[in-house]
């Protein structure tokens, strides 16, 4: 609000700037990067949940945000029409900025995603919903849900916070996807700037 209050002072004096002050906020959070360990200790305490398809709904949400750094809404809003397997790609269609983009998974992604679809389709051989994932009563999941449920996953498996700021939360999942991409590119002795630059051109074209 101030930025765009300082953008009209710009044009036209007569507009008031908020003092910097004004609106104090908390410190920004620090992100949490899960090790392989954790992801996996979350996918496993789904076991707690009610429900076979639930469980199967959950694990295969949290293997998915961790190796694709999806947004948890990108995610519940992929249709199965967007899960194309026999390419191993999956479409996010309208994302936070009005894009869409590919994006390629692993073999090990498609499989596990071949195996959650049979799930689903055999607990819900005629759905309600176009939803890719699908709750336990075979209906879209819901935003709140997921952070709830996944509150309890959490808790359960032990993960704790590392200080004030710094606490497992679901988003992190894509901080821990982009350290993890640069980190394997330094590994593969890839050309990072090079390599950056098109991940970043690929995003913004969709």
């Amino acid at each position: 609000m101030r930025g765009f209050a300082a953008y009209l002072h710009a044009l036209d004096d007569a507009h008031q700037v908020p003092p910097a002050d004004l609106c104090r906020t908390g410190p920004r959070a620090i992100p949490y990067l899960y090790s392989e360990q954790q992801i996996a200790a979350l996918m496993a305490t789904t076991m707690i949940l009610r429900g076979r398809l639930r469980r199967a709904t959950y694990r295969t949400l949290i293997g998915l945000l961790a190796v694709t750094g999806m947004r948890v809404g990108e995610a519940i809003r992929l249709d199965r029409d967007d899960v194309d397997l026999a390419q191993g790609v999956l479409t996010v269609r309208d994302t936070k900025f009005g894009k869409s983009r590919e994006l390629p998974v692993h073999p090990s992604t498609v499989k596990a995603l071949r195996d959650y679809a049979r799930e689903r389709d055999r607990v819900c051989p005629e759905p309600t919903t176009r939803a890719a994932l699908v709750s336990q009563a075979g209906t879209r999941l819901l935003y709140c849900a997921v952070h709830a449920t996944f509150k309890r996953l959490r808790d359960h498996a032990g993960l704790r916070p590392c200080s004030v700021t710094c606490r497992p939360r679901i988003h992190d999942f894509r901080h821990r996807f982009a350290v993890q991409t640069l980190l394997d590119w330094y590994r593969s002795e890839a050309d990072v700037p090079d390599a950056a630059a098109v991940h970043v051109s690929r995003a913004l074209c969709g």
